[in-house]
């Protein structure tokens, strides 16, 4: 059972904040590494589901729509980060906090603004 979430990087978020992520011991992937780069968001989302990873982004209002679709459609995803634009050391800091203090559960089809 993994008690920490994982992390699927989407490609408008910089690939430094998977590395800083994978430093810090925790389980993060990107796009690039998936070879998911240039598909929709539902994609993005669907597939980090599909995989049981949190998606993080800076794309706000596409995920918070999808998100909303989700929760009417009651289908389930692994939560959604969504970051303001910042360095990706800061992005890393915050993401990393989440990932020591929520279990996979509690980010479950949540919406999360770090």
């Amino acid at each position: 059972m993994t008690i920490f979430a994982q992390v699927y990087i989407d490609e408008d978020v910089d690939i430094l904040v998977a590395t800083l992520l994978l430093a810090r011991g925790f389980d993060a992937t990107t796009a690039r590494e998936q070879q998911m780069l240039g598909e929709p968001d539902q994609t993005q989302l669907a597939f980090a589901a599909s995989i049981g990873h949190c998606i993080l982004t800076h794309n706000r209002l596409d995920f918070e729509k999808l998100h909303t679709n989700y929760l009417v459609n009651s289908q389930p995803h692994a939560g959604i980060l969504i970051a303001k634009r910042r360095s990706s050391y800061e992005i890393a800091e915050r993401v990393a906090i989440i990932l020591d203090t929520l279990t996979v559960d509690e980010v479950a089809n949540q919406l999360l603004y770090i």
